[in-house]
């Protein structure tokens, strides 16, 4: 089982308190052995922009039956974050290979598998401009895609630009499923499903080809103050509540007892919507998603 997820806002006071309401949708349990399903521990990693700085949590090897994305978040004060749990399909458990992956300001992950990957590992390696394709250090298709990405910014002029456009962001995407389903397509195989979270800190980008995503918001001074509940000193530090805005959103789904929200409640589950498969959707401070169809 793997879980990919970001949050952006506007109050890195509350983010942890963001993750903590929706702790049942990003909760993730390992699968023992059995019928269809894969056993050994998961990894997890985080990253997140704090005071300037990109950090990055990671553990690539978590024995426990059950990964509490929330809990593992409980002291993060940021008003950006992309994680992810990992259920490894290509290259080891050790942190080389754990999720997200870093380029100076860019954070990168990405759930499901590129088709055939040992066949175009090469080729698909080597597209990448030699300075960049040195910062490979695992052995991961997600790694690979993520420098692929990192190239056509580079194409672009826009690799060490803080204050890129949405559109170039998107487009990079786009590019770089475009060169990874056309050298899959040459061997034969179908296009890879994957869902893929890419940030640098100002917005979030996701692609969406695999399992279902979904997104949650939460706006306003109604949902500062569900979130702040009975805590009265974080309630004298949160002023201005009326214009809190986050938008959370998760992938990988699919398992039932991992829905966007505990089952039996409708109403908890009415919070979230889900993105259309086969789609790319832009995530910035204050506003609300926005979802194009590839």
């Amino acid at each position: 089982m793997a879980r990919l997820f970001g949050l952006i806002g506007n109050r890195a006071d509350l983010a942890a308190r963001v993750l903590a309401s929706e702790a049942d949708a990003l909760r993730v349990h390992a699968r023992g052995p059995g019928p269809g399903a894969k056993g050994g521990p998961l990894g997890w990693g985080m990253g997140f922009y704090q005071g300037g700085e990109v950090l990055i949590r990671r553990r690539p090897i978590d024995d426990r039956p059950e990964i509490d994305v929330a809990k593992n978040a409980h002291d993060v004060r940021a008003d950006i974050l992309i994680g992810h749990v990992r259920q490894a399909t290509v290259g080891s458990l050790r942190t080389e290979n754990t999720h997200p992956f870093r380029y100076r300001q860019w954070l990168f992950a990405q759930t499901g598998t590129v088709s055939r990957f040992d066949g175009i590992k090469e080729r698909l390696a080597a597209s990448v401009p030699e300075f960049l394709r040195g910062g490979i250090r695992g052995e991961t298709d997600a790694e690979i895609v993520f420098h692929v990405f990192l190239s056509f910014l580079h194409d672009a002029g826009r690799l060490e630009d803080m204050s890129i456009e949405e559109g170039v962001v998107r487009d990079a995407l786009r590019s770089t499923l475009s060169v990874v389903d056309g050298m899959t397509a040459e061997i034969g195989a179908e296009p890879g499903a994957l869902n893929i979270l890419v940030t640098n800190g100002d917005v979030i980008v996701a692609l969406h080809r695999n399992d279902a995503m979904a997104y949650r918001q939460f706006s306003g001074k109604a949902d500062a103050d569900a979130l702040i509940g009975d805590d009265l000193q974080l309630r004298r530090r949160a002023p201005e509540l009326a214009h809190m805005h986050f938008v959370l959103l998760a992938s990988d789904l699919e398992d039932a007892s991992n829905a966007p929200a505990p089952a039996s409640s409708k109403a908890s589950l009415a919070r979230w919507k889900k993105i259309p498969d086969r789609a790319i959707v832009t995530l910035t401070r204050g506003d609300d998603p926005k979802i194009e169809v590839l």
